[in-house]
């Protein structure tokens, strides 16, 4: 007996010496590579083998961070503390927090919303809306042939098909054909995945894609006739610019790029699409006022547009424009230059264009002093899905939100930050089969839902304990911002030099029974 486990013992540690000669070997090779072969890596000739280490570590860095060291509080662009918020809403979970804030209340540029010493007090006999729907109806000034009253006060921004994936679009299409909002479609065209039965905002940039001739440039006529097939299409966007990289054209890879996105986007299968960072179709306002004209005469849709904000010339002009010709955009989305969905070199995302705060504070003050308020329906973009963060936009003046990585969140997006490589493990941002195979399109959508009926229901929540029925009747003096410093707190009134103007409003009741409210057909 005894012999027999000497045995054993000595093949267990010979087969552990084995392995231990084996290791020493690929050691010695790999130190052999770092030092002799690779010119490369500093890091690996000087300290062969344990270089790796730092490499590894450099790799996982952004994980070990997000989920270790950070606190809820810590991380950009959106830290743990919203994300488990947005999470937890989506899935129907308890979101709320107890044993008080773990914000510092006192830091520059927080907000604090004023309740009234009253509340709203909503009618009992009336349902409780599980979407608040616009104030404003778009295209209604212009007497557009289809005006567009939006059903939801937040909506899905513009991602294309391509940056997002088929499932991801789908997810998101679904979950806002149930939530009541409407589905920017991006850049990328009008896709199969934006048709599941949500209004869409078509949205078109420079590349034209979906409709552009054979040479890339526009072409009204396949838009009419785009409308033409799809009634569920209730607006026209026209993209001057985005927050996360204005003045510049975008890149989708080629590895991006399936058969069936270059048969959308009416490009070639196999190379990188480039955007222009510039408009082939007009190069003036006048030009584009021409343009929003003629695409709303054919169409028959509201038109507006989109662009971050920088200098403020080319927005005077355009206010005075639109008082000379009575006409122009029917509405104006105002997106924040804190970047977005779309990949973008650091400098442009860091410092090019205006946070949102105050690119729509400027915009808005100029539209003000033309009295040009009424005409316009305001859309703001730019981390705004969140109940406090929507409630100070809608007392500067803004009438929807569009929300975009929040969407992604709800459906799943974990912030991994590696949007631009087409390996998104969540399979929302990639192109991969294996990868979308992951999202249950009808999981996700409800989810999506469940994000959209808890955020109106809190900024609901919160617009009644202001004592208003209606975000719309949020005013400029009904937020106040912390200053930092001895001037304590400034309404956004002080804060930003302008008091917003009064939008008309009786009931949502009345909202809801509007002939043009979304999802039906407004003809």
């Amino acid at each position: 007996m005894t012999n027999l486990l000497e045995i054993h013992i000595l093949e267990y540690f010979g087969k552990w010496y084995y392995f231990l000669a084996l290791l020493i070997v690929i050691l010695i090779f790999v130190a052999i590579y770092d030092v002799f072969v690779q010119k490369s890596h500093t890091i690996l000739h000087n300290f062969p083998v344990v270089g790796h280490f730092r490499y590894w570590l450099e790799k996982i860095g952004p994980e070990l961070r997000q989920y270790i060291v950070a606190n809820n509080r810590e991380e950009l662009p959106f830290n743990r503390s919203q994300r488990s918020w947005v999470y937890a809403s989506s899935k129907k979970q308890n979101n709320y927090q107890g044993f008080g804030t773990d914000q510092d209340l006192k830091s520059p540029g927080h907000a604090f919303i004023k309740p009234n010493l009253f509340p709203f007090r909503p009618d009992e006999q009336q349902e409780k809306p599980k979407s608040i729907p616009c104030a404003k109806v778009i295209g209604e000034y212009n007497n557009r042939k289809r005006p567009f009253r939006p059903k939801s006060i937040i909506n899905i921004s513009a991602m294309s098909y391509g940056s997002l994936s088929a499932k991801a679009q789908e997810s998101l299409n679904k979950g806002a054909m149930a939530a009541g909002c409407y589905h920017n479609t991006g850049e990328g065209g009008l896709s199969p995945y934006h048709s599941f039965g949500a209004d869409v905002v078509f949205h078109f940039g420079t590349g034209y894609f979906g409709v552009r001739d054979k040479d890339g440039n526009l072409s009204v006529d396949k838009m009419v006739e785009m409308v033409n097939k799809n009634p569920f299409v209730r607006a026209i966007e026209i993209k001057l610019s985005q927050g996360a990289k204005p003045g510049k054209g975008g890149v989708l890879p080629a590895a991006k790029i399936t058969a069936e996105i270059a048969a959308i986007r009416g490009v070639e299968i196999g190379k990188d699409v480039l955007s222009p960072a510039y408009h082939s179709a007009f190069s003036t306002l006048e030009e584009m006022f021409d343009l929003i004209e003629e695409i709303a005469e054919k169409t028959g849709l509201p038109v507006g547009i989109k662009s971050a904000v920088g200098k403020m010339n080319m927005w005077h002009k355009l206010a005075n424009l639109m008082k000379e010709r009575n006409t122009g955009p029917d509405f104006i989305t105002i997106d924040g230059g804190e970047g977005g969905t779309g990949a973008a070199p650091p400098s442009f995302a860091n410092h090019v264009a205006l946070p949102f705060n105050y690119a729509f504070a400027k915009v808005y003050k100029v539209f003000l002093e033309a009295e040009l308020t009424e005409r316009i329906v305001f859309v703001g973009s730019g981390k705004l899905g969140f109940p406090s963060s929507a409630i100070t936009a809608f007392a500067m003046g803004v009438d929807c939100i569009n929300v975009a990585r929040e969407a992604m969140l709800a459906i799943g997006c974990i912030q991994s930050l590696i949007c631009q490589t087409n390996h998104c493990p969540a399979g929302i941002a990639t192109q991969s089969k294996w990868l979308q195979n992951g999202i249950d399109p009808s999981l996700k959508s409800e989810r999506f839902k469940n994000y959209i009926h808890t955020i109106s229901k809190e900024i609901l929540e919160i617009t009644n304990a202001c004592g208003y029925e209606h975000p719309s009747q949020l005013l400029s003096t009904d937020v106040e911002l912390s200053m930092g410093d001895n001037n304590l707190t400034k309404t956004l009134e002080e804060a930003y030099g302008y008091v917003k103007q009064p939008v008309a409003f009786e009931n949502i009741s009345k909202l809801m029974s509007c002939p043009h409210i979304g999802g039906q057909d407004g003809k």
